[in-house]
C-alpha cells in the first residue's frame, strides 16, 4: 500500500488517498536480507522500510476478522523505489511498476511467526543507514490498519496462500548509496529483531 502514514505522504507532497492506494510487485522482485542490490542507471533508489505480512489461506472478499486470522507470519521489508523514475511516471499519470517492481525491489527480512495480528499492528520499527537513524515507524499510526487493508485488497483481487502484503512506509525515506551499511530493527511485543545488510549495485 502507498501513503499509509500521513507524515510520509506529506514529505513527498502527496495527498492522503481517500481509499487504500494499491500497487503490485511481481515474484521476481523478491530478495532476502542481506541481499540489498540497487540499479545504478536509473537515478536515485530510495529505501522505504515497512511491515510485511504473509497470508496463509485464500482470501476473496474477506472481512477484517477473516483477514486478521489469515496472517501467521510477519517481518520487515524494504520497498525499494526508483524515485526519479517514479516522479516522471507520476507526472505523466502512468503506473509505478517501473519504479517499484524491478528485480530485487522487495527485500524481505526472515519471517517471524506471530500469534495475533494485533501484536504486529502495535509493533515499532526503524532503519539506520551508516549509523544514522533514517526512519522510525509505529504500526498504530497507519491510516488503514493491516486487517482492514488485507480485507480491502481481497475485495479487488483474490489473495492466495503465500502472498505478501506490504503495509506502507513512515516518513524518512531517502536515497541509498552503494556501500551503505543498513540496520533494520523491529520491536514486536517483548521480542527485538535486528537485521543488517550492505548495499551493492549493478548497472
Amino acid at each position: 500500500m502507498g501513503r499509509n502514514y500521513a507524515a510520509h505522504a506529506a514529505e513527498l507532497n502527496n495527498p492522503i488517498p481517500s481509499e487504500p492506494l494499491l500497487f503490485i510487485k511481481p515474484p521476481s522482485s523478491l530478495a532476502y536480507f542481506p541481499d540489498v542490490v540497487i540499479p545504478t542507471q536509473w537515478g536515485e533508489c530510495h529505501h522505504e522500510l515497512e511491515i510485511a505480512v504473509q497470508v496463509d489461506r485464500r482470501l476473496q472478499r474477506a472481512d477484517a476478522a477473516t483477514a486478521a486470522a489469515a496472517v501467521s507470519q510477519a517481518t520487515l521489508a524494504l520497498d525499494l523505489t526508483l524515485r526519479d523514475v517514479q516522479r516522471q511516471l507520476k507526472q505523466q499519470g502512468h503506473p509505478w511498476e517501473r519504479a517499484k517492481a524491478f528485480d530485487g525491489a522487495c527485500v524481505l527480512a526472515p519471517w517471524v511467526a506471530v500469534t495475533t495480528l494485533d501484536e504486529v499492528q502495535q509493533s515499532r520499527f526503524q532503519l539506520s543507514c551508516d549509523g544514522v537513524l533514517r526512519q522510525q515507524g509505529d504500526g498504530r499510526q497507519m491510516l488503514t490498519p493491516i486487517a482492514a487493508l488485507i480485507a480491502e485488497i481481497s475485495q479487488v483481487f483474490t489473495l492466495e496462500p503465500g502472498d505478501v502484503v506490504l503495509t506502507g512506509t513512515p516518513a524518512g525515506v531517502g536515497p541509498l548509496q552503494v556501500g551503505a551499511q543498513l540496520c533494520c530493527e523491529w520491536q514486536l511485543g517483548a521480542a527485538h529483531y535486528q537485521w543488517q545488510a550492505k548495499v551493492t549495485g549493478h548497472d
